[in-house]
């Protein structure tokens, strides 16, 4: 399952860095030449898309200037502002082949309205990839029933997560207020608490095959995230 993390520098700056999140990229469509990623965060992502698509140029957006300096390593150019702000003049003029919005959603005061806007500089036909964390998966829920609600440092409840979602709520709330966004895919990843099978009955193999018959038929209980394409029309 996907799991975002963070590093903290001088307690005031974050960095999110990972191994990406593969399940997302592997959405992407062969014919993406331009692809922007917006919350870039290292450039993990980044550098996912070009060990898959060499061709492909990738461009991104983060809020801080130290993760630009890493994703930079992976990609044409990475802008640094708001994205619930006015878009640079050097990227409002910009056409992309797709946008990625990878668990950076959930941490907007409007993200329908960023979504709507960023919607713009697709190409027609182009696609947006959405990753963002489904709060009732199976481990949020016993937490839930433990009476526990305590924002965390990076997860589900990380401390600057403002929105939630569920798998069945997700798109029908993100693309709300994008008609020219058509949804194409739904699917959710994460895992079947199979605790001490998983380590020393199972092979990797099968607790793989259990955990996407898991998410496929019980979506919102076992999904840690929720993932979207929606194809511009």
């Amino acid at each position: 399952m996907y799991k975002r993390t963070i590093e903290t520098i001088f307690s005031q700056h974050r960095i999110y860095a990972n191994a990406g999140n593969p399940p997302l990229v592997a959405l992407l469509g062969d014919g993406c030449i331009r692809l922007l990623d917006v919350g870039c965060g290292a450039g993990d992502n980044a550098k996912l898309v070009k060990d898959s698509h060499p061709k492909c140029e990738v461009f991104g957006i983060t809020y801080s200037e130290i993760e630009a300096e890493r994703a930079r390593q992976h990609m044409i150019h990475c802008w640094v502002f708001d994205i619930e702000g006015d878009l640079p003049s050097n990227l409002a003029n910009q056409r992309f082949d797709a946008i990625i919005f990878s668990h950076v959603l959930e941490h907007l005061q409007d993200p329908i309205t960023v979504l709507a806007n960023f919607t713009q500089l697709l190409n027609s036909q182009g696609e947006v990839l959405i990753a963002v964390p489904n709060v009732l998966s199976w481990r949020q829920r016993v937490r839930f029933l433990l009476g526990r609600f305590d924002y965390e440092a990076a997860g589900v409840l990380d401390d600057t997560h403002l929105r939630f979602f569920t798998y069945f709520t997700a798109d029908k709330y993100l693309l709300s207020k994008s008609p020219d966004l058509k949804l194409t895919y739904k699917a959710a990843t994460g895992s079947v608490p199979l605790w001490w099978l998983r380590r020393h009955v199972f092979t990797q193999e099968w607790s793989e095959h259990i955990d996407q018959w898991g998410c496929r038929h019980w979506p919102n209980l076992f999904g840690g995230q929720v993932l979207i394409r929606a194809v511009k029309q």
